[in-house]
């Protein structure tokens, strides 16, 4: 098949998160499999507008806004090329099936509804815009098409929030192969060095609520002196983390994926703090390494984490440093083998297989290691 991938931005654009990631594991895998592949996206300063990596050719315009309707124009020019597209949304869709051909395949793939979360990143009116892009106007646009969502959480959110009628199936993210060896021997933390250490992994942006981590640093050292933090990942929120950093906490910025999994897996615990996700890519990459999570109990996370299994889930409005203090207290051996048990359930390349199949019209089965999404009763089928 000849496929497009319509995602926001690239692997390689500073910004890049788990959409990103999704993308072009995909992408990837469908080249491998004989397909032609363009990722057509946005261009940072710097990217070059062409390039070809493992057989996916890359076609990069615009910038946040602008990529939109210039990626709409772009396949207008070629409505007749392509036997299907991925349109990945960020917030919002790119609304491909407005210039595309009916016969033309499109999956909208959902990774997280945004809704609350535009408030966040964007003034009022502007927020209450892209509420409405991404509610009754992706409702409309996508209403005779088949969509792909990566967890339960998103197609609970996708049928109650934004009243999404079509069918929804689930394909999960991948994990991918540990480069370092975990410690399949350590009996809880004492292995680890003696001293807690504890890992953020993931964009510093406002929603991932970075700061609610650092926060509780002070009041977890009065009880482990020692206690030391490494927070992995950039974002826009990077330079006023930096200004409030307390002692033991390292913000290391992007490290190449080698030198992240070493420091991944020295941890004792991952934490994450974010207000909501479609699934935590880094929830799974920490546990196939061994590191249990601890989270809050919203969208996403609450799929990615098996409470007392994987790691803890803490009501909402919880205090951090006492959810995590008591993770450590009753951290053991058996998270680390339930944790790597649990990310080997997931594989990119079980994902790309279900993506093909929908992309054939064919019906991929219910979703390998999940348990079945929950349907409000709007109508559509759920796998």
């Amino acid at each position: 098949m000849k496929i497009a991938v319509v995602n926001w931005r690239d692997p390689w654009h500073p910004q890049a998160g788990g959409a990103e990631t999704f993308a072009w594991e995909l992408a990837r895998r469908f080249a491998r499999a004989g397909h032609t592949v363009c990722f057509v996206t946005a261009r940072a300063p710097g990217q070059s507008r062409h390039e070809s990596v493992e057989g996916v050719r890359f076609v990069r315009m615009g910038g946040v806004f602008t990529v939109y309707p210039l990626v709409l124009g772009w396949l207008l020019l070629r409505r007749g090329r392509f036997d299907a597209v991925l349109d990945c949304q960020n917030g919002i869709p790119f609304f491909t099936p407005w210039v595309l051909r009916r016969r033309t395949r499109v999956l909208c793939v959902v990774h997280h509804v945004h809704d609350r979360q535009f408030g966040v990143h964007m003034p009022g009116w502007l927020a209450a815009v892209g509420r409405f892009l991404e509610g009754p106007v992706s409702r409309w646009s996508y209403r005779r098409h088949e969509s792909v969502a990566v967890s339960p959480s998103t197609v609970l959110a996708m049928r109650e929030r934004l009243g999404w009628t079509g069918p929804v199936h689930i394909v999960p993210n991948g994990v991918p192969e540990p480069t370092v060896p975990g410690e399949p021997d350590a009996p809880g933390g004492d292995a680890k060095g003696g001293v807690p250490r504890l890992v953020c992994l993931g964009r510093l942006v406002a929603h991932k609520r970075v700061h609610l981590l650092l926060d509780a640093v002070a009041e977890l050292r009065k009880r482990w002196p020692g206690l030391v933090v490494d927070v992995i990942g950039r974002g826009p929120e990077e330079a006023a983390l930096r200004e409030r950093l307390p002692e033991g906490v390292t913000l290391h910025g992007y490290l190449p994926e080698e030198d992240k999994a070493r420091l991944v897996a020295r941890a004792w615990l991952h934490v994450s703090a974010s207000q909501g996700e479609g699934w935590g890519l880094s929830v799974l990459e920490a546990a196939a390494l061994g590191v249990p999570t601890v989270a809050f109990d919203v969208d996403g996370l609450r799929d990615a984490v098996r409470h007392g299994e994987t790691g803890w889930l803490l009501p909402e409005g919880t205090d951090l440093a006492k959810g995590i203090g008591a993770a450590l207290d009753e951290l053991d051996h058996t998270y680390t083998v339930k944790c790597r048990e649990w990310a080997g359930r997931f594989s990119w390349d079980r994902s790309a297989d279900r993506l093909i199949a929908l992309m054939h019209g064919r019906d991929p089965g219910p979703a390998p290691g999940l348990d079945p999404a929950p349907d409000s009763g709007h109508g559509g089928e759920v796998r």
